[in-house]
């Protein structure tokens, strides 16, 4: 590191939760209000279901290409531009609709816009917690767990206020008020960082050339291959979350639809899920650090993938679903932490950048779904 971490100082890694909670909230809060403002205004699902989309590809293309170009322009300087340049998108919805001039394809332009610029914002500020959780004085294991808990916590929030908002003020009103929380993440992060080498642009010997980018962008990925720990970390996050994605979005919601309550016992079994997962996120940042990791993930790993799906196969009722699915909540939360912190302590810091992007890709387009999936 190039600054003295004696004196320990946790302002800065406080500042950054903050700032990405506020953050995260706001990108579901958008994940949330588009859908419903193309079903009011177009009454289409299917244009929905195109809007979606035109998000999700921008976000994981970029998580994919834009490592070397945060290096380069400085971690710091992309997140906050992430989320001026998100929140300007998103108010533009609403405020050309007053208008009357808002037409389907900008609406998928803007909403392009925002997966776009999200991706390298979550990136810029997921690699700066090494350094900040040094700064803390506090183990990495820790910092990972409140790092995935604020993200879940965020999450959880804007998908409970979400509903609510939108019912009381509308689609519109709601993307101002999403339009806002971007514009306090910014100033936000900015502040938290600053002076923090690390949160800088690079000074590189070689000058901006494309050459340069792919050379850079493809170290990244030689590393990853190069490395069966991350190259296996990532084949399999890409396989169980796509997994995962069959049982979220066509599975569980035929199975309430046609063995449980509906839509409301849909809602109430989410919900166990996302508040366990963030307690086990919380528990094992605070905990974690006393146990052996590998036979932490190997138990929480096996716990989090089948017993939903065999409770499910012999039983019809709400209870044995619901507590399965807490347990796996649990269980689920402790993966995120364990994987962030051998990443870290795996990626040297000049490669982060370039390395996280790649696993960026994968947990934008999972987390993206799950949006789009609670909205349907």
């Amino acid at each position: 590191m190039s600054e003295d971490f004696g004196t320990v100082d946790r302002r800065p890694l406080a500042t950054v939760l903050a700032a990405n909670l506020v953050s995260i909230a706001g990108n579901c809060l958008t994940y949330m209000g588009v859908p419903w403002f193309v079903l009011q205004s177009t009454g289409s699902a299917a244009k929905a279901g195109i809007v979606a989309f035109c998000t999700l590809l921008p976000a994981v293309l970029a998580a994919l290409v834009t490592g070397p170009v945060i290096d380069r322009m400085g971690r710091r300087r992309v997140s906050v531009a992430s989320d001026l340049a998100c929140g300007i998108a998103v108010a533009a919805i609403p405020l050309l609709q007053f208008a009357g001039i808002l037409q389907f394809w900008m609406l998928c332009m803007l909403m392009a816009m925002t997966g776009l610029f999200r991706a390298p914002g979550a990136t810029a500020r997921g690699v700066l917690l090494p350094t900040l959780a040094e700064r803390a004085g506090m183990p990495l294991t820790r910092a990972a767990g409140l790092y995935d808990g604020a993200a879940r916590c965020a999450a959880l929030t804007a998908s409970a206020l979400g509903g609510v908002l939108t019912a009381v003020l509308g689609p519109e009103n709601v993307l101002l008020v999403d339009a806002a929380t971007f514009t306090v993440a910014a100033p936000l992060f900015a502040f938290g960082v600053r002076g923090l080498p690390e949160a800088q642009a690079k000074r590189r010997a070689e000058p901006t050339s494309l050459r340069a980018y792919r050379r850079e962008l493809a170290e990244g990925y030689r590393f990853v291959a190069a490395t069966p720990l991350l190259l296996g970390l990532c084949l399999m996050t890409l396989v169980t979350r796509g997994l995962d994605q069959g049982w979220s979005a066509v599975l569980l919601p035929v199975y309430a639809r046609e063995e449980l309550g509906g839509a409301v016992d849909l809602g109430l079994l989410n919900a166990a899920f996302g508040i366990c997962a963030l307690t086990g996120a919380l528990v094992y940042g605070a905990v974690g650090t006393r146990f052996r990791r590998w036979p932490v993930f190997t138990i929480a790993f096996l716990i989090g993938g089948l017993p939903r799906f065999v409770v499910a196969a012999f039983s019809d009722t709400f209870t044995p679903l619901a507590v399965i699915m807490a347990v796996e909540g649990l269980a689920f939360g402790v993966l995120n932490p364990i994987m962030a912190t051998v990443t870290y302590e795996t990626v040297p810091e000049e490669l982060r950048s370039r390395v996280l992007s790649s696993r960026c890709s994968i947990d934008l387009g999972e987390r993206e779904f799950e949006v789009v999936d609670s909205v349907g």
